[in-house]
């Protein structure tokens, strides 16, 4: 869909989109996004929860769902800070699930006790280490740099309200006729404050 822009307020400069890891001299407020690796176990067990089970996340930290209707799952846990992996690489760690997850996934649904791993993948969250949510905003150095990022793993949740609101923000220089994002801004670490969750995984 077309967001017409008002000329007044509309960036005329570029636009730069920027891997949030990747550090860069140019950006002389550093951005307190980094990589954090995550792993998803593929796992078979006929016997496990029925096709109406919903996604479920354990007190623990540990979350599951169906995949299909084989009798497969997916299933996960974010590390805590003295855990984190290496994420130099996607190397998948599968002691991880063995003493991270399985003892968990066992004593939540008996069933799985008998469960096969038949595949894994690791992949990067843009981890926002200071409250674990996005940042949306301009730049606090450069009025036209626009920031997407640090959301942490639960950004594709929120992906068409977060690119609508931003495009308004870009082509009107407010998020007026979108959903106002203003407090995502990188002002909230200057003025402390920060968006903190619980249960994020």
């Amino acid at each position: 869909r077309r967001v017409h822009g008002d000329p007044e307020h509309a960036n005329t400069g570029p636009v730069y989109l920027k891997k949030a890891w990747l550090e860069n001299p140019i950006f002389r407020v550093p951005l307190p996004v980094k990589p954090r690796k995550r792993y998803v176990y593929v796992l078979h067990c006929p016997q496990g929860p029925s096709i109406d089970c919903p996604l479920v996340v354990d007190p623990s930290g540990v979350y599951f769902r169906r995949e299909g209707l084989s009798g497969y799952f997916i299933c996960g846990k974010s590390p805590s800070a003295e855990e984190e992996p290496d994420a130099s690489n996607l190397d998948v760690d599968y002691g991880y699930f063995d003493e991270k997850i399985w003892p968990q996934l066992a004593d939540r649904v008996p069933a799985f006790e008998k469960l096969k791993v038949t595949n894994a993948w690791a992949g990067y969250y843009d981890y926002n280490v200071l409250d674990q949510n996005g940042i949306v905003s301009r730049h606090p150095a450069f009025n036209n740099l626009y920031l997407c990022c640090g959301f942490s793993g639960h950004g594709i949740q929120m992906a068409p309200a977060v690119g609508r609101s931003l495009s308004h923000l870009i082509l009107n220089g407010s998020f007026k006729g979108a959903i106002d994002l203003t407090r995502f801004s990188f002002q909230r670490f200057v003025q402390n404050k920060l968006l903190l969750e619980s249960n994020i995984v």
